[in-house]
């Protein structure tokens, strides 16, 4: 992509159709690597397979009070380790209708929470990131102070930086390279900066908690977007072929997979350790 387009800040954020492709195929490709069963994690922090229950959108809104938070998410996966006792899952189209119930039902609090891609370059898959700011340009909005420190006394392990928010994926690593001097943000994603400008707008008090899933150095490998058929499955043929053709895309694909699971196996560890709702309480 670096080759080929032109990198600057306001071309960046815009979705041109090239990038679209990219994002689009990028969230698909997570999806099927995520949809093997879950992981649980014993006190020894060992996983073992298990399965999540779905989200329950249709979540009865009496339930919900101050004591409750709306967890904005971008992935299927995402929303199905997101929901629990007190919050409601907001994903794709569903979140304006879902924001509006759940602020009228008492919710204060939003968290955006998922995977995010490494732009700090020590940053590496299932690391974690629990937010200071959200740079959505030009602007910085800061998360809230009192409820990001609870996150990482949680979380000791977590990386205490700004997540910078874009429209469309940033996969190449000079891409990467740029935004990170650029922003001094140490992770990127396509939720954090929708999630602040949701609490701006509507007052409510936000955090960003996120694990790297792909970072700063490394890049998509081709065979990972010609595997996508119509409608979000794989299409093994074409992967097959692209493969044979091209052998050392194989090693590429397979860290790519075992970057996948591992911040997805993070992703969960994280949410068990966090409670209900998110430890907004």
């Amino acid at each position: 992509m670096s080759n080929k387009y032109s990198w600057s800040w306001p071309a960046f954020l815009s979705i041109s159709q090239p990038q679209t492709r990219w994002r689009q195929a990028r969230r698909e490709i997570w999806s099927e690597a995520w949809s093997c069963p879950d992981f649980d994690v014993d006190g020894h922090g060992a996983a073992s397979v298990r399965s999540l229950p779905e989200p329950d959108i249709a979540l009865d809104l009496a339930a919900l009070s101050e004591r409750s938070v709306i967890a904005l998410v971008g992935l299927a996966f995402e929303a199905r380790i997101a929901a629990g006792p007190g919050v409601l899952v907001c994903r794709g189209s569903d979140t304006s209708n879902l924001l509006q119930l759940a602020i009228g039902a008492g919710c204060r609090g939003i968290i955006s929470f998922g995977v995010a891609g490494g732009l700090a370059p020590n940053l590496l898959p299932g690391d974690c990131v629990v937010a200071s700011a959200i740079v959505d340009y030009p602007a910085l909005r800061p998360t809230d102070p009192l409820w990001s420190r609870k996150l990482a006394d949680i979380i000791p392990q977590a990386r205490h930086g700004s997540i910078v928010g874009v429209n469309s994926v940033v996969s190449d690593p000079v891409d990467k390279h740029k935004l990170h001097a650029r922003t001094g943000a140490v992770a990127v994603d396509m939720e954090s900066h929708l999630v602040a400008r949701l609490a701006a707008a509507h007052g409510l008090a936000f955090a960003a908690l996120r694990v790297i899933v792909d970072p700063a150095h490394r890049s998509l490998p081709p065979v990972a977007l010609l595997a996508m058929a119509p409608g979000g499955s794989t299409d093994v043929s074409a992967m097959v072929r692209e493969i044979l053709a091209r052998p050392s895309q194989m090693s590429p694909l397979a860290r790519l997979a075992a970057d996948a699971l591992a911040a997805r196996a993070a992703l969960i560890r994280l949410r068990q350790a966090l409670g209900p709702s998110f430890s907004w309480e």
